[in-house]
C-alpha cells in the first residue's frame, strides 16, 4: 500500500502538521478530515465584543490552502478508529491510512449547574458575537469573568483569554464611559488563578486588576450559575452577563476507540507525540495529554510545537529512521488590553514577564496578521 497520511482536524495543529508533512515529503497523499472548511483564528475572539475585529476578518476558507498543498479533503466529523488506527471511521465513512495525526482539538467540560446562563468566548465567532451584543445594551450592572480547570488534569484549562477579556472589556468601558456605572469582577476557584503563568505573573496580573478596580473573588468553589449571578462556597455574586472559560478535557470520540485515555480524558501520548500502543499513530494540540511540567500550556503556540514534532516523527518512520524529535515545553502569550499589551514567557528554565507596553499590543495584531496571509 502506498504511503497515504490522514490528519484529523482543521485548527492549529492540524494546519501545521499538514504544511510541516508537505514540506519534508512534495510526492506524499495527505488526507485532511475535518467537520468544517473554514479556519477561525481564536486568539483574536477576544477582539469582537469591543469592536476591533470582525468574524470575517479572522475567518479563513480553508479550501484554496489545501488545493495550493495538494491536500485531498473530506468533510466529516470522526467517531472512532479501527485496525490500530488504520482505519478512522467517520460519519462520510471508513478512510484507510498508513500514518495518522490526531489533532481534532478538545472539547469543554460543560457539568456545572447553570452553564447556559454562561458565554464561553472560545466557542467561536458567535459566542463572540453574542458577548459583543450584551456589552453594547448592557448601561449599568455588574459583568463576572471567570474559568476553571479538569480536576484530573492540571493542564486541561486555558485561562489566558478571560485575563485578556477583562483587561480588554474595561478600556473599552472607560473609553465609552460606562465603567462608572459597570462592575467588573474575576472569579476563580483557585487563590491564585493562572498559576501556570508562573508567580511573578500572576501577581502582575491581580495587581493590573486592583490598579484598574476589578473586583476579585478567588479561592471559592463554584457551585452553580444563575441567569442573576453565580453561587460559590463563599457566597452568592449578582452579575448581569457572565463570561466563563470551563475546563477541558479530550474529544468525545476517543472513548469509541482503544487509544489510551488520561485520568483527565485526553489521549495518553509519549515524548514524541505518539501513541505508544499504536504504530505511525500521533497527537498534536488539544486532544492529548503530554508528558512535562503541569504549567504546560493549552495553547497554538504549543499546539504548532506539538505537531511540528509529530509530523517529523512520522516522516522519520517512513523513511526507517527513530523518534528524535520532541517539542519543547514553552509558553508564551501576550495578555493584550486593547492599547498595550503585557508578556509572559515562561520554559523549563525560567519565567519572564514584561509590565504593559503598547509594542508589544501592537506586535500581536501583526502576528495575526502574518499566520492569516500565510493561510490566504
Amino acid at each position: 500500500m502506498s504511503e497515504h497520511i490522514v490528519v484529523l482536524g482543521s485548527g492549529f495543529a492540524a494546519l501545521t502538521a499538514i504544511r510541516t508533512l508537505r514540506s519534508a515529503r512534495p510526492d506524499l497523499d495527505i488526507t485532511v478530515i475535518a467537520p468544517l472548511t473554514t479556519f477561525t483564528y481564536l486568539p483574536s475572539l477576544i477582539w469582537i465584543p469591543t469592536g476591533k475585529r470582525q468574524g470575517a476578518e479572522i475567518t479563513v476558507d480553508l479550501q484554496p490552502l489545501f488545493k495550493r498543498l495538494h491536500v485531498n479533503f473530506i468533510q466529516a466529523h470522526v467517531v472512532g478508529l479501527e485496525s490500530n488506527g488504520r482505519v478512522v471511521l467517520t460519519t462520510a465513512g471508513s478512510v484507510n491510512n498508513t500514518g495518522l495525526i490526531i489533532a481534532t482539538g478538545g472539547r469543554f467540560l460543560k457539568n456545572i449547574l447553570g452553564i447556559e446562563h454562561t458565554i464561553t468566548l472560545c466557542e467561536g465567532v458567535n459566542a463572540a458575537n453574542s458577548i459583543r451584543d450584551r456589552l453594547r445594551s448592557l448601561d449599568r450592572g455588574r459583568i463576572a469573568f471567570g474559568f476553571s480547570g479538569n480536576p484530573k488534569d492540571p493542564t486541561a484549562g486555558r485561562g489566558g483569554p478571560m485575563f485578556e477579556m477583562v483587561f480588554g472589556i474595561d478600556t473599552w468601558l472607560r473609553k465609552n464611559k460606562k465603567r462608572d456605572r459597570i462592575d467588573l469582577l474575576f472569579f476563580n476557584p483557585k487563590k491564585n488563578p493562572g498559576e501556570r503563568l508562573g508567580e511573578r505573573a500572576t501577581s502582575a496580573l491581580l495587581s493590573q486588576m486592583k490598579k484598574k478596580n476589578i473586583e476579585t473573588h478567588l479561592g471559592h468553589k463554584l457551585l452553580a450559575f444563575r441567569k442573576d449571578g453565580l453561587e460559590t462556597d463563599g457566597g452568592f455574586i449578582p452579575a448581569d452577563l457572565i463570561l466563563f472559560m470551563p475546563g477541558m478535557t479530550g474529544p468525545d470520540w476517543i472513548s469509541n476507540t482503544s487509544l489510551p485515555i488520561s485520568p483527565g480524558g485526553f489521549i495518553e501520548i509519549d515524548q514524541y507525540c505518539a501513541v505508544p500502543s499504536m504504530e505511525k499513530v500521533f497527537v498534536a494540540g488539544d486532544a492529548g495529554y503530554y508528558p512535562g511540567p503541569e504549567w504546560l500550556p493549552k495553547q497554538a503556540h504549543m499546539a504548532d510545537l506539538q505537531a511540528k514534532a509529530a509530523a517529523k516523527n512520522l516522516i522519520s518512520l517512513l523513511d526507517g529512521k527513530n523518534l528524535t524529535f520532541i517539542p519543547r515545553s514553552e509558553l508564551i502569550c501576550v495578555v493584550d488590553m486593547l492599547n498595550e499589551g503585557i508578556l509572559v514567557y515562561r520554559d523549563k528554565q525560567r519565567a519572564i514577564i514584561l509590565p504593559p507596553m503598547k509594542i508589544l499590543s501592537f506586535a500581536k495584531h501583526q502576528f495575526e496578521k502574518m499566520y492569516l496571509s500565510n493561510l490566504r
